[in-house]
């Protein structure tokens, strides 16, 4: 295994803090996926059969990261979007049905469930910012209540929910728990089985350092039938090699909603992405990530004029850090922080930061030496 550093090759004097965002890849990951393409270049799919190898080992790396019972409670899908729209289209709604999100949700967990309102499903939008949101949210759970969509960590302002409490409350009220994991999935630890929960979806293009256009769909097994289809094709069904067969029959696993061919490019470069991530260790990344946010919570805290929009309280946060400087426009400020290399986001009325376990202090405190010296003008 190469060092870490040597991993994450990037632009000398770039402080990059958007994983939340989008991460970038590890030098594995661009590695395998140039060997992928001059092999496609030089003999194109005579080697067939070791794709699929690698896209088995992205299905059980991910039921491990997820500590799903199965393989087959896996898919492979195109984004987060497409797993949330599978659930929210799939299910057998009743007029007067209730979905209940909180109001900061990103909008992808949010307009899959207004969409449903030709169906008479109604959606419930619940505060997040009282003390005790579980508490707020499980409250706002009634007797029409069908499911609870929530994000494991808030995009914007970084709440980090507990899952376990969400998930036993839920099955004690007859509600299905739908888990948006993008942001807590190669951050901290996710276990779908802890949560109790029914349905969880991720993209790997933010803490799994894998590209976009590939994520992955938890469906537990008890659920999956209950999942009406609307996309249909070789891939999904029980016997997809067997193109001479003339009946059909949709797979028993998860691998039902994956209608067409496979995204080979896709799977090496995240299986790679994963693989790192599995020799670090799940533990070793979450324990590296607090640190880093402490970093910037620390250093934030010395600057004049900082307000955190973020929660402080480890149990409370992940790895996102959203703060606001008093009197300065967070556009301009925005701007001048990329002029000066940072890569963050404008999110949540603030600028938000997001390292992962492998940033080096440099990156840390280069960027909190440029907030202090933006602050002082």
């Amino acid at each position: 295994m190469r060092s870490i550093s040597d991993e994450f090759p990037q632009l000398p004097g770039l402080r990059y803090l958007n994983h939340a965002a989008v991460g970038p890849w590890p030098r594995r990951s661009a590695e395998a996926v140039s060997r992928f393409a001059e092999q496609n270049a030089r003999s194109g799919a005579l080697h067939y059969a070791d794709w699929l190898e690698v896209e088995k080992r992205l299905r059980i790396r991910l039921q491990r990261l997820l500590n799903a019972p199965s393989c087959a409670d896996i898919a492979l899908v195109k984004s987060t979007s497409e797993a949330l729209s599978f659930v929210a289209f799939g299910l057998d709604w009743r007029p007067g049905d209730q979905v209940v999100i909180s109001n900061e949700e990103f909008t992808s967990n949010r307009v899959v469930w207004e969409a449903l309102a030709p169906q008479g499903v109604e959606v419930i939008q619940v505060s997040l910012q009282q003390n005790d949101p579980e508490a707020e949210l499980l409250d706002a759970c009634g007797r029409r209540t069908r499911l609870m969509a929530i994000s494991a960590v808030q995009y914007a302002s970084g709440l980090r929910l507990d899952l376990s409490r969400l998930g036993d409350g839920c099955r004690q009220r007859g509600v299905l728990l739908c888990v948006d994991a993008i942001q807590q999935l190669g951050a901290l630890p996710l276990d779908v089985q802890a949560s109790q929960c029914g349905f969880a979806m991720a993209d790997g293009h933010k803490w799994l350092l894998g590209p976009e256009g590939l994520g992955v769909f938890y469906c537990r097994g008890d659920l999956r039938e209950q999942l009406k289809l609307h996309e249909f094709g070789w891939h999904m069904l029980e016997h997809s090699g067997d193109f001479e067969r003339q009946d059909w029959q949709v797979a028993r696993s998860a691998r039902r909603f994956e209608c067409g061919s496979p995204n080979m490019l896709g799977a090496t470069a995240l299986e790679a992405s994963l693989s790192l991530l599995e020799e670090v260790g799940p533990g070793e990344v979450a324990k590296a990530l607090q640190e880093r946010v402490q970093w910037l919570l620390d250093g934030l805290a010395r600057i004049p004029g900082t307000s955190l929009l973020s929660p402080s309280a480890p149990q409370r946060r992940a790895g996102i850090v959203t703060f606001s400087l008093a009197g300065r426009d967070h556009q301009a400020l925005f701007q001048q922080l990329k002029a000066s290399q940072v890569v963050c986001a404008l999110r949540g009325g603030g600028i938000r930061l997001s390292p992962h376990f492998y940033s080096e202090a440099r990156v840390i405190e280069e960027t909190l030496q440029v907030l202090r010296l933006l602050a002082a003008r």
